[in-house]
């Protein structure tokens, strides 16, 4: 492992690189690096380590801050641990998947790399360097599919564990995909409505935006042209804080301005800086069976009919096909679609969990439905779930410290 320091304004950095092996299974075969920061106050070095799992799959952690802080909850945690924020193999500086990591494979080769890349063997990669840095026990801090991965880790390695907070990320344990976004469907259907109350004239905008996409006079500031699908992936943001003030101000603009342009993109759910998040998204919630584009064979004839209804995290094959971006994954992202995935979660091994397991659990979030959050968290012996409407899906970003102190009180059996 090599490791070196830094300084920020605040905060004492040590970048961690090692090399872990691509196949768990062949730990003498390909190599990949992983890559994680730890991050303490100057008089916080010898706190224990909170582990930070990034929502996703896909995504980084955070580049952290001192002043301002940065993310929210950095100076909460901070109170109590260090944190380590890993970059999960394949985001960050873990080796980020790019077209570059695809040149010179097959398509069959590329598609078998790829499945190495979910929750089981970022698990496998945090056991590792909890091994490497001489670590006895750590906690957990999971973020919706950190919270998801966190799941995974109670599943198989608890022993590593001194306690587990998870945000916005209870897995629906026992569902298949098809049953999660047959319920996020519903969500966004009622999520819509919601949003056209709130603002009435955004339909009629709604609705000249989609004839312009339909006409091809949309365009990303890449010359993509934008259909009718894609632009109401915009959606997304309905399940987020500030999320459905950003899509008020975008369908308030011109949309042939080229403010319009960049500033749709951004609000784009998918795209080439992050592909895993595109081609493994579903995978995240396949325990045991391949999804098949789960999505796009569910999605309700209304959704088809109605295209003023926003959809929000739902993979469909045909965006590799619109995005340029996205475009050097579509055969992969099919190949991965069939993938048996392996089983990632064992409810009779959460039933004897021994861990402290904290978890806020968001009456409306768009991603991770309730009624199934409640589910997992029955199945985890000792949880202390925090049932809340005050946030939505990103409430560790938005409100992060109050987020995370009631998780951490909660966990020490402080509150109730």
């Amino acid at each position: 492992m090599k490791s070196v320091e830094t300084r920020v304004p605040g905060l004492v950095l040590v970048d961690h690189e090692m090399q872990v092996p691509l196949r768990h299974a062949d730990p003498d075969g390909e190599q990949i690096t992983l890559f994680a920061r730890e991050v303490a106050r100057h008089d916080g070095r010898d706190l224990p380590f909170l582990v930070f799992l990034q929502g996703g799959p896909g995504n980084e952690a955070p580049r952290p801050t001192g002043d301002p802080a940065s993310p929210s909850w950095l100076p909460r945690a901070l109170q109590d641990f260090r944190v380590l924020m890993l970059d999960q193999r394949g985001t960050g500086q873990s080796m980020p998947i790019g077209p570059h990591t695809l040149e010179g494979r097959s398509v069959e080769d590329a598609t078998e790399y790829l499945t190495h890349f979910r929750a089981d063997a970022i698990v496998k990669d945090c056991e590792l360097l909890r091994e490497a840095l001489g670590v006895e026990k750590w906690s957990l801090l999971g973020q919706s599919f950190g919270g998801f991965t966190s799941i995974h880790y109670l599943s198989v390695a608890p022993e590593g564990l001194a306690s587990a907070y998870i945000t916005g990320g209870l897995t629906p344990v026992g569902h298949t995909a098809d049953d999660i976004y047959r319920t996020t469907f519903d969500i966004m259907r009622e999520r819509s409505a919601r949003y056209y109350d709130r603002f009435p004239a955004d339909r009629e905008r709604m609705r000249r935006i989609i004839d312009l996409c339909a006409a091809g006079e949309i365009h990303t500031p890449a010359g993509d042209r934008v259909t009718p699908e894609w632009f109401r992936t915009i959606g997304l943001r309905l399940g987020a804080l500030p999320g459905a003030e950003d899509v008020h101000y975008l369908l308030q603009r011109d949309p042939r301005s080229s403010q319009f342009r960049h500033d749709l993109r951004a609000l784009l759910p998918f795209s080439g800086r992050n592909p895993l998040y595109y081609v493994l998204h579903e995978s995240s919630m396949a325990d045991g069976v391949a999804t098949q584009w789960a999505a796009h064979r569910v999605q309700p004839d209304d959704f088809t009919d109605d295209l003023t209804l926003f959809t929000a995290e739902h993979v469909y094959p045909w965006m590799a096909e619109v995005d340029s971006e996205l475009a050097p994954y579509a055969e992969v992202a099919a190949g991965l679609a069939e993938h048996p995935w392996p089983q990632l979660y064992f409810p009779e091994r959460l039933a004897q969990n021994t861990v402290p397991v904290a978890a806020s659990v968001y009456t409306t979030d768009a991603y991770v439905p309730l009624e199934m959050s409640l589910e997992t968290a029955a199945m985890i012996q000792g949880i202390r779930p925090w049932i809340t409407s005050e946030f939505e899906h990103n409430g560790l970003r938005s409100h992060g410290g109050k987020v995370l102190d009631r998780l951490i009180a909660l966990a020490d059996d402080e509150v109730a």
